[in-house]
């Protein structure tokens, strides 16, 4: 066997993995290990077997995490990892594509915590940028339920300026558009939308019930709300986040690495935006809203059908399946 990273010619066993054991090697020049040539997940092989992939990203959906759909469907946790990556970079795409020129009136925003690797105050000098905290920002409409566009990264002004722009372009239509207290919007939203929005910003106060003592991890009280107009003039029985913190908590619900307090979180960067998409997809084009009776993407008008959790995965091989 050949060392794969120094091509040195002398390698010993060094056990197997996965249900198929997979034969591992280990150089005894550089020490490196690997494994013999095997067949990877490929999009063939995920259509080959579509129920026990459709339940698999059914049981991600609703809050399980990797190992307990592992044990639910019997997928080995490597499959359904290359599942969520696959499937997920497929929703991103449909997302991209299928959210554009929406006729929004009244959108929220807010920002969702999440960290990658490590918290942030476990993060050392020589990390990489995507080690640490990453911010969720969603953009929702408040009368379909649509979200508009997000954006996964650190809560910088770059990314402030990413998530406002890439809405902007998705947007037929002038919008009024609700935010929290972040001072980043205040700079950013001009630069983007310069006068064209009705924005303002809804600062919350909470007290301090719930947060010492034995009741540490109990929600706080709000106990004063701020209104501020910043740029135009919208409608203050529509300055609200309501809808918008709905979602938040629909996301950490359903989404098991966003849940605290748990040690599902995200090891790479690029799980978590593949989980992300994967879900917003779910949420837009195959959840039924109980208030709408239908989707968020038929409300809007971007489709007239109620999809599935087999569309999705149906739509790796054959890209128009969720086509209106």
């Amino acid at each position: 066997m050949t060392c794969i990273r120094c091509q040195y010619t002398t390698c010993k066993k060094f056990g197997y993995f996965g249900k198929r054991r997979i034969q591992r090697w280990r150089c005894t020049s550089c020490s490196s290990t690997f494994c013999e040539a095997h067949e990877r997940l490929t999009r063939a092989t995920i259509i080959s077997n579509p129920d026990a992939a459709a339940r698999a990203m059914q049981c991600l959906l609703e809050g399980c995490s990797i190992r307990s759909t592992e044990r639910l469907t019997g997928l080995n946790r490597n499959t359904i990892m290359r599942l969520l990556e696959t499937v997920g970079a497929g929703c991103e795409k449909l997302l991209d594509a299928k959210l554009r020129g929406l006729n929004c009136r009244y959108v929220q925003c807010d920002e969702i915590r999440s960290f990658v690797g490590k918290k942030q105050r476990q993060v050392r000098k020589g990390d990489g940028v995507e080690v640490g905290d990453q911010w969720i920002f969603v953009a929702l409409d408040a009368e379909t339920k649509l979200v508009a566009s997000y954006c996964i990264g650190k809560r910088s002004i770059a990314n402030t300026m990413s998530f406002i722009g890439d809405l902007h372009k998705r947007l037929a239509s002038q919008i009024q558009w609700t935010t929290d207290g972040f001072h980043f919007y205040t700079k950013a939203v001009p630069e983007v939308f310069g006068l064209d929005i009705d924005f303002a910003q809804l600062v919350k106060l909470f007290g301090d019930f719930g947060q010492h003592d034995e009741g540490r991890y109990s929600p706080p009280r709000i106990t004063e709300t701020i209104s501020k107009v910043r740029i135009g003039n919208p409608s203050v029985r529509d300055i609200s986040t309501s809808y918008v913190e709905r979602q938040t908590l629909t996301m950490r619900m359903q989404l098991r690495r966003l849940t605290r307090l748990t040690n599902a979180f995200s090891k790479k960067l690029a799980n978590l935006k593949a989980a992300v998409a994967l879900h917003f997809t779910y949420y837009n084009f195959c959840r039924v809203r109980s208030s709408l009776r239908v989707t968020p993407a038929m409300e809007a008008g971007l489709t007239d059908h109620v999809s599935s959790i087999a569309d999705l995965v149906n739509s790796q091989v054959a890209p128009g399946s969720l086509a209106a």
